[in-house]
């Protein structure tokens, strides 16, 4: 296989890990359709927004006669559930979930009625994280960085399964762009979100920073074998799949959530509109 190929082919691998990642994740969208008066509704939940504004709720629906409300509290919590009617503007229904403060999270489901008829979106109430906005300065060469590490982790992985060729070079790049992405910018870009630095081992579970972890800690071991030009195959192809696993847990999955068990009923809505 030429060189050219093996890149293509590392592409379309970590072009497909971070498909998968981001689909399977829980600030991907909730989407379906509820059917109504013999009509499908088509439903479009968003599971992530920014603490500067109220969550906008929409359902495009251009029947007059669908009405509906949404439920929502904060989550996780047993309080009781908070009503919003949909109002009609134009083509859609639409209401607005107060603004929360960074990593708090609500639970919130969509009901649409159509005279007796009603429908309810999701099954299961949709979560929906509050976040800051991190500087695109700041944000775009962090994704940049773990897009690239994860596609050189993958070249690595493929040069390795050839004989008598030295990984020594895509090793130490990709473990450069991880330690760069990862633990220089990903930590900036967790502070502007969410307020802090760091919350995977050993101070937490963050997914998403242990993953980061363990796969910068294979590529450790993969180079510490490759110490002295030994070719470390073996290590490298194991270096390389932990990454693709670890990369396919989904993003943002164990993140940073508030105890609302610590914060009374009233402080949860700086700034919200009312």
């Amino acid at each position: 296989m030429s060189t050219l190929w093996r890149w293509a082919l590392a592409v379309v691998i970590t072009l497909g890990t971070l498909v998968w990642q981001r689909m399977t994740g829980p600030t991907y969208p909730a989407r379906g359709t509820v059917k109504l008066g013999g009509q499908a509704i088509n439903m479009k939940l968003e599971r992530s927004n920014t603490t500067a504004s109220d969550q906008r709720v929409r359902v495009q629906v251009a029947d007059p006669e669908v009405t509906g409300e949404v439920v929502w509290r904060r989550y996780p919590s047993s309080e009781p559930w908070q009503v919003l009617e949909l109002k009609r503007e134009g083509g859609e229904l639409q209401a607005m979930l107060p603004s929360q403060p960074a990593a708090g999270k609500l639970e919130y489901q969509v009901r649409v009625r159509r005279g007796a008829e009603q429908a309810v979106f999701p099954e299961r109430p949709a979560i929906t994280r509050f976040r800051g906005d991190p500087p695109a300065a700041v944000l775009i060469p962090h994704i940049l960085a773990m897009f690239v590490g994860m596609l050189f982790a993958t070249r690595a992985g493929i040069e390795a399964l050839a004989p008598r060729r030295d990984l020594r070079l895509l090793a130490w790049t990709t473990l450069g762009l991880f330690l760069l992405g990862g633990f220089v910018l990903g930590p900036l870009v967790q502070h502007y979100a969410f307020g802090q630095w760091w919350t995977g081992i050993p101070f937490g579970w963050d997914l998403t920073d242990n993953k980061t972890l363990l796969a910068a800690l294979a590529w450790v071991f993969a180079l510490w074998r490759l110490r002295g030009g030994r070719p470390a195959r073996g290590a490298t192809v194991a270096a390389a799949l932990v990454t693709l696993v670890v990369f396919a847990i989904p993003h943002s999955a164990w993140g940073s959530q508030i105890d609302w068990g610590k914060i009374p009923i009233g402080r949860e809505t700086p700034g919200a509109n009312r």
